[in-house]
């Protein structure tokens, strides 16, 4: 893959729990096996091997002249990652025996670890994990095309074209679950977004095979034509990498969220679409109570786990479309659009910030302390909602309402929900946090 999303090189593990520990192990045997059954049934004969060789170095150069842009998306790459040399994984898958495309993958693999992942303080397990995957799906997708008759025969066939898209898809569906599955291994609340992956990462881990799928049809016919396809593949990762300092310049660094700025952005293009549309949209503002003792108790280092562990909460129950953000120490902000405008969207609101305050009370972090591993518990979060355009028409206004609403909640002694309305909230006294 490329990011956080599903296919070769694709996202990596993150934790080691039991049930991670048994799945990679399996993943990694069964990758051993099918290499090497796939090994010791190769045909003699040195044409296939030639083009082993090609492909290997191809993609050794491919890496040479991309490490450095490779190895900041490595260090950015905060929970998931694609890996472009997919372009030569796949093209073996559809052109090589099953084992001399295990052989290639291993050797593809081997140089990233050099030149890539390691210098980049990658650890190995992640990077074999991911190395099996590849192996696995590059078999998948070798077998639906051989069903086919294989790609060498006639490239030009029907029956091919369909099998070289269902071996995409076969490709990225291997990856999807191998990988998908080890992420939603690494926490007891770990969203379905994550685990799947955004829609444009795994649309570029798509297109990235389709360039694998048109170099291997450059191979089997017109093998000059396959220097072609390294000048769209550098562009490709220079454009993915400005890609990823734009959402890295628009993220906090210790949640993962939207900061203050990308947030703000975003609302306020939200806001317009409710205001043309005629819709509503919500607003909720989320204090974590108490967080000073979390700080003064365990450490700022362990503050800093319990703003990830509940910023991850936040994420996993709201919708795909909902805006989170941080907005500096232990303020939390959320914009829901597209609710229904008046008192139905304002009891979907709060509906909304109740569930989110009950995973929050539900949660147990486990942090590093200077006493060895602790566990932060009874955390608790107060919430204040506003919606457009029932309390205000501008992002600015509602933010005011939520605000006021916030603090009525913790007025009322925290760990609770106000929701204002029609405009109005009761005066607060801003307590100290």
């Amino acid at each position: 893959m490329d990011e956080p999303s599903p296919a070769p090189g694709s996202r990596t593990l993150w934790g080691l729990g039991a049930g991670l520990v048994t799945l990679a192990l399996s993943v990694e045997l069964a990758a051993i096996t099918v290499a090497g059954v796939g090994i010791a049934a190769l045909p003699s004969g040195g044409g296939p091997l030639l083009l082993a060789l090609g492909l290997t170095a191809l993609s050794v150069v491919h890496t040479e002249l991309a490490t450095g842009i490779e190895r900041v998306r490595r260090r950015a790459a905060e929970n998931s990652y694609f890996d472009l040399s997919s372009v030569w994984t796949f093209a073996a898958a559809l052109l090589l025996p099953p084992g001399l495309a295990a052989t290639v993958v291993v050797l593809v693999y081997l140089h990233l670890w050099h030149r890539v992942w390691a210098p980049a303080g990658i650890p190995l397990y992640r990077h074999l994990y991911t190395t099996a995957t590849v192996l696995l799906a590059a078999r998948a997708a070798h077998e639906v095309v051989a069903l086919a008759g294989g790609l060498p025969a006639d490239p030009t066939r029907p029956a091919v074209v369909v099998a070289v898209g269902l071996a995409v898809v076969s490709y990225v569906l291997v990856n999807t679950v191998l990988v998908g599955a080890a992420i939603a291994l690494t926490g007891p609340r770990v969203a379905l977004r994550d685990v799947l992956g955004r829609w444009d990462d795994n649309a570029l881990e798509v297109a990235t095979l389709c360039m694998g799928a048109l170099a291997a049809v450059a191979l089997a016919s017109t093998p000059g034509l396959v220097a072609l396809v390294l000048p769209p593949i550098l562009v490709l990762h220079r454009a993915v990498l400005v890609r990823q300092l734009e959402q890295d310049a628009s993220t906090d660094a210790k949640t993962g969220l939207l900061n203050v700025a990308a947030w703000r952005a975003e609302a306020l293009r939200a806001v317009r679409r409710a205001h043309h549309s005629g819709t509503g949209a919500g607003v909720l503002m989320l204090d974590l109570d108490h967080f000073k003792v979390v700080n003064d108790t365990h450490g700022h280092l362990a503050g800093d786990d319990v703003l990830a562990a509940v910023a991850a909460e936040l994420r996993a129950g709201v919708r795909e479309q909902d805006l989170v953000g941080r907005f500096g120490g232990e303020e939390f902000v959320v914009l829901l659009p597209d609710l229904p405008p008046g008192g139905t969207g304002r009891t979907e609101l709060w509906e909304i910030a109740e569930r989110l305050r009950h995973r929050v009370s539900g949660l147990d972090v486990g942090v590093a302390t200077s006493g060895g591993v602790g566990v932060v518990t009874g955390l608790s979060v107060s919430v204040g909602g506003a919606t457009v355009p029932t309390d205000g028409t501008t992002l600015d206004q509602v933010l005011r309402a939520a605000d006021a609403s916030l603090y009525a909640a913790k007025d009322a002694g925290r760990n609770l929900v106000r929701i204002a309305t029609d405009g109005h909230v009761p005066s607060p006294r801003r307590p100290t946090a």
